[in-house]
């Protein structure tokens, strides 16, 4: 009976139809990934990719990106042909309304005005509109300037004329919501990092960054393109070049436009940056796999050409690509991202585009130059003898380490019933206290808990043999029963979800950091299956009568107060730490699948994750310091 009135309630009346850009208030994450520091500068990037578009399309030659005092507003002007302002035949308002209003509306559906470009879907300029408190859009074209100011997507002013005007392009000036942004500040350095990586991907473009919140201005200008901005990297990762010349190739064919430059270091990783149009393609695509597929193909031709078959050594595809250094710039007519934020390509037919481009070309190069050939042959092969000699070395630890203590699982390991990784999950927990909560409150067929004692080993930079030799490293490593390095088999792990449980201060996102570090540098299989995530347990509980609610963070906590009748006084407690909770509290909120927050963890970028670790990490203390400085503006989004 129950069911029948719920279903006889759902009425047509019921279904909501949003209009105009209500959609991306509602949904913003669905448009620019997040209401985070990422998603905030995303707004940025959608009107500067237009302006790049202008460029593309021939009728541009310099953009200028300011950042105001306030440090939270941002004006992107070009000097191109200036958006549209005359009626629109169809909606009856001024195309730059249209524009500015209205989700998949745009001038590059067709390949008409613009061959290649970023901007596709006709959404990026609304989203950012609809995401702002004010935007305001002025244009210069048709011999006046003209413009319409906005808020929060909705236009406050019809489109003006305001003056004679002589030359053309588009300004936009726009100030993120604070209603969807917890934090509206924009942050200087990200803004000049992105400036300058494209001015390097669009060589001859002029992009001038004038940072008025700290009284700065640069500008970028890069005529010789990616090779140059390759050499930069290099520099500035302090990677040590196995050759000179740098290898570059390009092919252009119809609307498809292919650019390749790479180079092999002594370091021990690959990393590709790759762009699509002048976008950065965080997650890489199918432009990336025909790179991949291309250096190897070519290098293994050259050898097998050259009769090079070094003893006691098999080459693998990882090896060949150990220390390159490589930036894959490619330009299409109709591109297929993955999702609006266009983070990954998906075009099947630039695969094999690419590997083509970079088989052919890197062997004849190879050919070419003899001695070059020779210096990365020979860095090839040391990688191969590295990587047995690395596995041999773990063998040896493990094989050590099994004599002198039982082989068996860790004696404070909590396990749990299941033997099906399908259904079970390990939870690594910080400490006995916090360990015996869990061991308490979890689910003892499916649940295991592992508590780790005080802070894990730094593991960056270090070895895998010498990782082993940490207790509680190796304690993990036999829990999880996957081998480590060469030897990790993500088929042999006995969990399907491996958990970071750890309190909710400065140690405890210290301990998280460690062990994420360890997990990218030997188990990075672990994160690419998207084994590996982080669990959320609330901050506050608030205790309203008998009814308890919880805040995971103090935006939380001030949304529930608000919701609070004026005449009741809720009690507020704050877990420091998860030993704090009780075992009940800690399946309630934290255990529980039905109620529990996961967040996966996964590598968008691998070039500015190891970056990253490295900063936090590594033995250069002074790249720690620029991090914390330059980054200071959002400690107010931490509590530590």
């Amino acid at each position: 009976m129950a069911s029948t009135t719920t279903e006889s309630s759902y009425r047509a009346k019921d279904i909501e139809v949003l209009e105009g850009l209500e959609a991306v208030r509602r949904r913003p994450s669905m448009y620019i990934g997040g209401t985070d520091a990422r998603g905030l500068h995303h707004l940025i990037w959608e009107i500067v990719d237009n302006a790049v578009d202008e460029f593309l399309a021939g009728h541009n030659d310099r953009i200028v990106v300011t950042l105001h005092k306030d440090g939270c507003s941002v004006t992107v002007q070009d000097y191109g042909r200036g958006i549209p302002v005359d009626r629109h035949p169809k909606l009856k308002k001024s195309a730059l309304e249209v524009i500015l209003t209205t989700l998949h509306a745009g001038g590059k559906f067709s390949h008409k005005n613009y061959a290649r470009s970023g901007g596709l879907h006709g959404v990026g300029s609304s989203v950012t509109n609809a995401l702002s408190e004010e935007f305001v859009a002025v244009v210069h074209r048709d011999g006046y300037e003209w413009m319409q100011r906005y808020k929060r997507g909705r236009p406050t002013t019809p489109v003006k004329k305001v003056r004679p005007f002589r030359g053309h392009g588009t300004k936009i000036y726009f100030r993120p919501d604070p209603k969807i942004f917890r934090n509206i500040h924009f942050s200087s350095e990200v803004i000049r990092q992105h400036l300058e990586d494209i001015s390097y991907i669009h060589g001859g473009l002029k992009i001038e960054f004038r940072d008025e919140h700290k009284g700065e201005t640069h500008v970028f200008h890069h005529p010789e393109g990616i090779q140059a901005y390759l050499e930069k990297l290099i520099a500035d990762d302090n990677r040590k070049p196995v050759h000179e010349p740098i290898f570059y190739a390009e092919k252009e064919e119809g609307t498809t436009l292919i650019q390749v430059a790479l180079k092999w270091t002594e370091a021990t990783d690959e990393r590709v940056r790759s762009y699509v149009n002048g976008i950065l393609t965080h997650a890489g695509g199918t432009h990336e796999s025909g790179l991949r597929s291309g250096i190897a193909k070519a290098v293994r031709n050259y050898m097998d050409v050259h009769d090079i078959k070094p003893k006691g050594v098999t080459i693998t595809n990882d090896d060949i690509r150990e220390g390159v250094t490589a930036i894959l710039s490619v330009f299409l007519a109709d591109p297929m991202f993955q999702g609006q934020t266009k983070e990954k390509l998906n075009n099947p037919e630039i695969s094999a585009q690419v590997e083509s481009l970079v088989r052919s070309n890197l062997e004849t190069w190879l050919n070419a130059n003899p001695s070059v050939a020779d210096a990365i042959i020979g860095r090839i092969i040391l990688a191969a003898r590295a990587r047995l000699a690395s596995r041999e070395a773990v063998r040896e630890v493990r094989r050590k380490s099994a004599g002198s203590r039982r082989s068996t699982l860790p004696g404070k390991l909590l396990d749990c019933g299941s033997r099906n990784p399908d259904e079970s999950e390990l939870f690594i927990v910080e400490g006995q206290s916090a360990g015996g909560s869990a061991g308490m409150g979890r689910d003892s067929r499916t649940q295991a808990v592992l508590p780790l004692k005080g802070k894990v080993l730094n593991t960056e930079s270090l070895p895998t043999a010498r990782v082993l030799t940490n207790q509680e490293i190796n304690d993990l490593v036999e829990t999880l029963g996957t081998g480590i390095g060469p030897d990790f088999d993500i088929r042999r792990l006995r969990y399907g979800r491996v958990i970071l449980l750890m309190d909710a201060d400065s140690d405890g996102y210290h301990i998280s950091t460690l062990l994420l570090t360890f997990f990218f540098r030997h188990m990075t299989d672990l994160i690419r299956h998207r084994k590996l995530f982080i669990a959320r347990p609330p901050l506050y509980r608030v205790k309203i009568g008998n009814e308890s609610r919880y805040a995971r963070d103090d935006a939380e906590l001030e949304e529930i107060l608000a919701e609070l009748p004026a005449n009741r006084k809720p009690e507020i407690s704050r877990f420091k730490g998860r030993g704090e909770m009780t075992p009940a509290q800690l399946k309630e909120t934290t255990l529980d699948p039905k109620n529990r927050t996961l967040l996966c963890v996964e590598i968008e970028s691998q070039i500015e994750a190891d970056r990253t670790f490295q900063q936090l990490l590594g033995k250069d203390a002074s790249e720690r310091y620029r991090v914390i400085m330059t980054e200071a503006g959002l400690a107010d989004d931490l509590d530590v």
